[in-house]
C-alpha cells in the first residue's frame, strides 16, 4: 500500500509530516452532536454526490460501519483519522483517497473535515490542495457561513477560517538539551500549540512534536500557514545546528546500540521501538548510522493496530514478538560498520 509515510520528504530529516485540516458544516443542518440518524444519513448522502460530482480524484467513499474495528484504529496510527471518529461509527463516512494523503471524515466533531497529510514540510503544497477541495465543496454545497465570524464550526475554537495547520517534527537533541519547556512557552504565545505525536491529548514519545496553529478567529489561512511556517524553519535549523556539537563517539554509541537491538530483538514493545526508531533516526542524520532506512515507516508499521491489520487480532505478547519480526525484516540488508 503507498501512504504518505512511503514518499521522499522536503526537511525529512526533522520534518516527519505536514497537515492541513478544514472543518466545514452545511446549514440547515444541526452539529454532528445533535443530529439525528436520519439527518446523518442525508448529510452523508449530499456530501458524496458533491465529492463525486466536483471534484475529480480518486477519493473513495468508505462507509465506517463496514470497516472492521483493527482496521479503524490502524487509520489513526496512519494519521488519516481521529480517535474520537473511529471508536463510533454510527452513519459515520469517510472519503479517501489511494495513497491515504487527502480524507474526509463525514460526521466527527463537524459535518466535513478535509485533511491533507504529506511528508516533511510542505505546508503551501498540502494547503493547496486542501483549498482546492473545500473551493469546490463551498460552490456545491450551502457551507454555513458568517461574515463576521467566518465558518461556523461546532466547537468555537475552530470559528473563522476552521483550519488547523500542524507540523511534525522529531527534536531528540533540542528535548535532551531540555529545551522544550521554554520553547513551547514561546511558541504559545503567539498563538501556536505544541503536542504529541497524536495531536490533541497526546503526549510526546520518540522526541516527536507537533506544533499547529490556535488562533482561527480575525487571521487568514494565508497567515497561519506562513507563520507556522517560519516557526517550523527556525525548529528545524536550530536542531540541525545542535546536532553538530554532539559528541561523536557517544552518538554513534547510542545509536548503534539502538540499531542493534532493532535488528536482533526478539520481542519489541510498541514503547521501545518508538525511543529506539528516533534514535536511529537521529543516526542517521549525524551519518553515526548509514543505509536505507525510513524510520517512521517502521515507526508506523509496527504500532498495535497496524500489526493486527496485517496478523489478526493477538494479545500484547504476541504483538511484541510480531513487531520485532516485522522490524527485523525492515532492517535486514541495513549493515553495522
Amino acid at each position: 500500500m503507498s501512504c504518505w509515510y512511503n514518499n521522499a520528504a522536503p526537511d525529512g530529516d526533522i520534518a516527519v509530516s505536514t497537515r492541513i485540516r478544514l472543518a466545514r458544516n452545511i446549514n440547515g443542518f444541526p452539529f454532528p452532536a445533535k443530529m439525528s440518524d436520519e439527518q446523518r444519513r442525508e448529510v452523508n448522502a449530499k456530501i458524496k454526490n458533491a465529492v463525486s460530482g466536483n471534484i475529480k480524484t480518486d477519493l473513495k467513499y468508505i462507509d465506517m460501519r463496514d470497516v472492521p474495528e483493527n482496521e479503524r484504529y490502524s487509520m489513526v496510527e496512519r494519521h488519516i483519522a481521529s480517535r474520537e471518529f473511529v471508536s463510533n461509527c454510527e452513519n459515520k463516512a469517510i472519503l479517501l483517497s489511494e495513497d491515504e494523503t487527502v480524507s474526509i471524515m463525514i460526521g466527527e466533531e463537524d459535518h466535513i473535515r478535509i485533511q491533507v497529510i504529506l511528508p516533511g514540510l510542505q505546508l503551501e503544497k498540502a494547503y493547496a490542495i486542501a483549498a482546492d477541495i473545500d473551493n469546490k465543496l463551498c460552490a456545491a454545497l450551502d457551507i454555513a457561513f458568517d461574515p463576521t465570524l467566518g465558518f461556523l464550526t461546532e466547537c468555537p475554537t475552530n470559528l473563522g477560517t476552521g483550519l488547523r495547520a500542524s507540523v511534525m517534527l522529531h527534536l531528540p537533541v533540542i528535548e535532551s538539551r531540555g529545551e522544550m519547556a521554554s520553547f513551547t512557552e514561546s511558541v504559545n504565545k503567539i498563538g501556536y500549540t505544541v503536542r504529541g505525536m497524536y495531536g490533541e491529548g497526546s503526549n510526546a514519545a520518540g522526541s516527536l512534536y507537533q506544533i499547529s496553529n490556535q488562533i482561527t478567529l480575525g487571521i487568514s489561512e494565508e497567515d497561519a500557514i506562513n507563520n507556522l511556517k517560519i516557526i517550523a524553519d527556525r525548529i528545524i535549523k536550530k536542531e540541525r545546528e545542535s546536532e553538530k556539537s554532539l559528541n561523536k563517539i557517544k552518538t554513534e554509541d547510542l545509536c548503534m546500540r539502538a540499531l542493534g537491538t532493532l535488528k536482533y530483538a526478539r520481542m519489541l514493545s510498541s514503547a521501545e521501538l518508538i525511543t529506539l526508531i528516533s534514535r536511529v533516526k537521529l543516526g542517521l542524520n549525524t551519518g553515526a548510522i548509514k543505509g536505507d532506512i525510513n524510520p517512521i515507516k517502521i515507526l508506523i508499521e509496527g504500532q498495535p493496530y497496524m500489526l493486527m491489520k496485517t496478523y489478526g487480532n493477538m494479545t500484547d505478547g504476541e504483538r511484541d514478538i510480531n513487531r520485532a519480526q516485522a522490524v527485523r525484516n525492515a532492517l535486514s540488508n541495513v549493515r553495522e560498520d
